[in-house]
């Protein structure tokens, strides 16, 4: 079926979060999705947001919402403690879900998730945009090829300027903190490489700083990670850093390969390789990796499409993420309640 020819998702979307015209207004709006309905805390908030960017209606909360029969989709970007019981109760009502990462705030809720997807026989993902651009898509095919030999060295880091001190991302309660703002993707494009390297890569150590004011809140955190094959990672983020940097660098026996923004590839679409022959840029394209990832996601929901992510690829992620917590000397992230 081509993509004209594709049924509309509809789509409702849980609160008015700043995120969702850049993820997910404008690519419904490019591929002719449409946002059937919004609820938000504040109904006020939630008219604003709808007039503002073409949904639908506004409905009065988010059990409203999940319980709207004309909405099939659900898509989640509250703050990151929010994710885990919003996801459970989409999913218990039915409706397919795309969730903001991280998917919940630890491990153990992240497999309550999985479990409920299956039980529910829905589509859930974890929103690792990045993953379907051809930025990304073309670093793996890079190091498919064998151009750069065998995988040896990853060096992952997400860093962006300090947000408000009042933003819920400085909130324990709310799973807050740089490592599952940013360093999930640090993490999760290490993971990405398994197939080659020989298998998932295991936590070897990690370090991190805590955000003052803010107890048990990483401010950054670097893990270091190694695969069975040998080749070995770093995954670092920080989230009061002096300028926003999302780089991923690939290192062979042969070369090496690097993407200066591969979590905003529109931004930056340049992947930069070098080897013994010489240095060459390539430009990917400067189409939004969130709309790419709609795409992908309609696809699966619609015609049942193979994707690169599912619910067990957001528990691995989660896992790692505990992990690295518990060695740099924090506690994972706790569950909070709707």
């Amino acid at each position: 079926m081509s993509e004209p020819d594709r049924e509309p998702l509809r789509i409702g979307v849980l609160g008015a979060a700043r995120i969702t015209e850049r993820a997910l207004v404008e690519p419904a709006r490019a591929t002719g999705h449409r946002l059937v309905a919004v609820a938000a805390r504040d109904r006020s908030r939630a008219e604003a947001f709808a007039a503002e960017h073409g949904v639908e209606r506004v409905v009065d909360s988010y059990a409203d919402l999940l319980a709207d029969p004309e909405v099939e989709v659900v898509y989640n970007p509250l703050a990151n403690g929010l994710h885990g019981p919003w996801n459970l109760a989409a999913l218990a009502a039915g409706r397919h879900v795309l969730s903001e990462k991280p998917s919940a705030s630890n491990a153990e809720e992240a497999a309550e998730v999985r479990e409920a997807a299956a039980r529910a026989g829905a589509v859930f993902m974890e929103a690792f945009h990045y993953l379907f651009h051809p930025v990304t898509r073309r670093l793996h095919e890079i190091l498919r090829s064998g151009e750069l030999g065998e995988l040896r060295r990853v060096e992952t880091l997400v860093a962006i300027p300090a947000p408000h001190e009042l933003d819920p991302r400085w909130s324990l309660p709310l799973a807050g903190g740089a490592l599952m703002d940013l360093g999930c993707y640090s993490v999760h494009a290490v993971r990405m490489l398994a197939p080659w390297a020989g298998g998932a890569p295991s936590l070897v150590s990690a370090r991190g700083g805590e955000r003052a004011g803010a107890p048990g809140v990483d401010e950054w955190l670097d893990a270091e990670l190694e695969f069975p094959g040998g080749a070995t990672a770093s995954a670092r983020c920080h989230m009061a850093y002096d300028e926003l940097e999302m780089s991923c660098r690939i290192v062979g026996t042969r070369g090496e390969a690097s993407a200066p923004n591969f979590v905003l590839p529109q931004r930056d679409d340049r992947v930069v390789v070098r080897t013994a022959q010489g240095e060459r840029t390539e430009r990917l394209g400067t189409r939004s990796s969130y709309t790419y990832q709609l795409d992908a996601f309609a696809a699966r929901v619609r015609e049942g499409a193979p994707l690169p992510l599912d619910a067990d690829d957001a528990v691995a992620t989660m896992a790692l993420i505990d992990a690295s917590y518990r060695a740099a000397g924090f506690e994972p992230r706790p569950r909070t309640s709707r």
